[in-house]
């Protein structure tokens, strides 16, 4: 290549591997990340994060390094002065930064600090956001099914049949950015996604969309044995027996309903980086920071400390600049996200200025049979007295404010304290 290419990475949150159709989900529908991985991509089947949580996670993967080597192992340690990204690696090195400002990454109560990782950042909730739920008073009330569920349903739409969201001005503004792109810079860019992250809810068409006898099995807590005390503490707190197989489903399927709104978003991007007549010009990015739940052992969202599959193993799409030796489809390769990071220092030919432990996957893009590694590893636990994150320890476990949706996991996290 005579040029760096345009580094694009799409990040969706809390997206499992297992909601893609191509790597055999059959209720899923994810045409254009299947078309994605079929004919310009490799799509990695095992690839896992190094952390089940979002930013022990992302401090990992934009640094190519483990959450223990500095100390990232809580939701309240963020990346602080002194370290480095790959976003101030790929600055510093003459590439135009634009990145949304949901990125759970850098310590924003320094001042500066977050800013100086990038050239442009877009602040979101400039727009008009859509309308709420159809069924406002779903969550019920304390005590009740769903009340602690992360499950709110349909979305109204407006008159012009949409909702627009906070994903849908972040896609906007980065197709913006790439239509009126500075001309001298190559381009990194980076959105940070909100779906499919609870709570589920979504519009029509996405919420009819999937088949619900399309599903796949449910793991379900009754089948299980020896897993985290954490979960069975969790699942007590949550109350959710009462919920049926039908339920679980309804949930599901909201969930993987989100799922096909993050592909088609996907689409929106690519084909502005086709009408821009760069897309040749860009190595594309598509991973997610851990996955969830969903269901599985009647459970929702993520947890610290557990590393099922479904927390664990998530999407990795990367589609090379024209000229690179190819080799689309599914890869069955063991790989971590800090590969990530090696992979887009890789390409944009730059060598960081420390010492990390990613492994850039081109020998797999050129053949999906190559192996990079012969293990994964994804980490958990904390120091005495390192709080997970501080919503879970804001009350004693006498006093955690029953209200808030996510009062089972503070009184888990408090006991385990």
């Amino acid at each position: 290549m005579n040029k760096r290419p345009h580094i694009i990475i799409f990040n969706p949150d809390e997206m499992r591997a297992d909601t893609l159709g191509h790597l055999g989900n059959a209720a899923a529908v994810t045409p254009n990340l299947d078309s994605f991985a079929a004919t310009e991509a490799v799509s990695f089947r095992n690839a896992y994060c190094q952390n089940p949580v979002c930013v022990p996670s992302r401090c990992s993967f934009f640094t190519g390094l483990y959450p223990h080597t500095h100390g990232h192992r809580t939701m309240s340690y963020l990346l602080r002065p002194g370290e480095s990204t790959l976003f101030k690696e790929l600055k510093e090195a003459g590439y135009y930064v634009w990145m949304n400002d949901r990125n759970d990454l850098t310590a924003g109560q320094i001042s500066g600090w977050t800013e100086s990782h990038a050239t442009e950042i877009y602040y979101g909730g400039q727009k008009k956001q859509g309308p709420g739920l159809q069924n406002p008073n779903l969550r019920g009330k304390i005590g009740e099914k769903n009340y602690y569920s992360h499950f709110e349903g349909k979305l109204q739409v407006d008159e012009n049949g949409i909702n627009y969201n906070g994903d849908d001005e972040v896609v906007d503004a980065a197709i913006q950015r790439i239509l009126d792109r500075p001309a001298d810079q190559p381009l990194c860019m980076f959105l940070g996604l909100i779906y499919p992250h609870t709570p589920y809810r979504v519009e029509e068409p996405y919420f009819s969309a999937i088949d619900r006898t399309k599903l796949p099995k449910r793991i379900r807590a009754q089948d299980c044995a020896d897993k985290a005390k954490i979960l069975d503490e969790i699942r007590s707190y949550a109350n959710m027996q009462a919920y049926t197989e039908e339920d679980w489903n309804e949930l599901r399927a909201v969930y993987q309903g989100m799922c096909m709104k993050v592909d088609a978003q996907f689409k929106r991007l690519t084909d502005a980086l086709k009408q821009a007549g760069i897309y040749d010009d860009c190595a594309i990015f598509v991973l997610s920071d851990h996955g969830d739940f969903a269901g599985d052992y009647d459970l929702i969202e993520k947890c610290q400390n557990s590393f099922e599959d479904c927390l664990t193993r998530v999407p990795l799409l990367i589609k090379p600049p024209k000229g690179t030796d190819m080799d689309a489809g599914v890869s069955d390769s063991l790989v971590e996200l800090v590969d990530f990071f090696a992979t887009a220092m890789d390409f944009a030919d730059v060598t960081p200025s420390y010492t990390h432990f990613g492994r850039s996957l081109r020998p797999v893009l050129k053949n999906r049979a190559a192996d990079v590694r012969e293990y994964v590893f994804c980490e958990g636990g904390r120091q005495p007295g390192e709080t997970h994150c501080d919503e879970y320890h804001q009350a004693g476990p006498q006093g955690a404010p029953k209200a808030i949706v996510y009062w089972p996991k503070m009184m888990a996290q408090a006991k385990a304290c």
